[in-house]
């Protein structure tokens, strides 16, 4: 469904990523992890094209998107929920799921995919008419993604959806993306805890310094001596 084949990139002069290939297949879950500074966010940035692609190539579907302007991916079935959530404070929790159903191809199915997002988050049911801005952290990444859904995506970005959360709402997190993947929707995780991400994901990378070092199966990732080592200290 997506692949990234050589991709070099950064900011102004400086180069972030170097050469970096993936691919995510249909209705895969795919971890990508490695420390701060990897390069990871900045992948994500530069397939939605809010980073010019220097060279390689991004595909999604068969169609090139390295000359698309980011708004037009929305109308091909990429969602991107950036880190940081990217809630709208002064919108209610129902208006932020409405505009999140804006592509022309999915308004006409907008209220029957409410009720599905209220069934996969009761708590954002119960809390419709309050002002996004006033939800806890969880709450907010819940939204988040719940907007992200309303336009039916099949494939789904997500940068470091547990970052700041409680241990009990990261456990809830990530459960919910395990959901999602059910749903046959195609998952690019990013993430630092890496053995969460590598339990609900399918497949992993390890980015190291703008290049991918490693791939494999997750359960092959979780048992390298050098990953264990490198990010969970054992």
């Amino acid at each position: 469904m997506l692949e990234v084949k050589n991709l070099v990139t950064g900011y102004g002069d400086l180069k972030v990523l170097n050469a970096v290939s993936l691919k995510v297949n249909d209705g895969e879950t795919v971890a990508l992890v490695g420390s701060n500074g990897a390069g990871k966010s900045t992948l994500l940035q530069a397939i939605s094209g809010l980073l010019p692609v220097w060279s390689g190539n991004v595909e999604f579907d068969g169609k090139n998107l390295t000359q698309l302007p980011s708004h037009q991916l929305p109308t091909l079935g990429i969602a991107y929920i950036p880190q940081g959530r990217g809630t709208l404070a002064r919108l209610s929790v129902f208006d932020n799921l409405m505009l999140g159903g804006y592509v022309k191809s999915v308004r006409s199915r907008r209220q029957g995919r409410m009720l599905e997002i209220f069934e996969l988050f009761p708590i954002l049911h119960e809390r419709k008419e309050q002002l996004a801005g006033t939800l806890s952290g969880g709450e907010q990444q819940m939204l988040s993604i719940g907007r992200a859904l309303m336009m039916y995506p099949t494939l789904l970005m997500l940068d470091e959806p547990s970052l700041g959360l409680s241990p009990l709402m990261v456990e809830t997190v990530f459960k919910i993306i395990n959901d999602i993947s059910k749903m046959g929707v195609a998952i690019l995780l990013i993430e630092q805890n890496l053995t969460e991400a590598l339990k609900v994901s399918k497949r992993g990378y390890v980015l190291e310094s703008g290049q991918v070092v490693l791939s494999g199966s997750s359960s092959e990732l979780l048992s390298n001596e050098k990953v264990r080592e490198a990010y969970l200290g054992i």
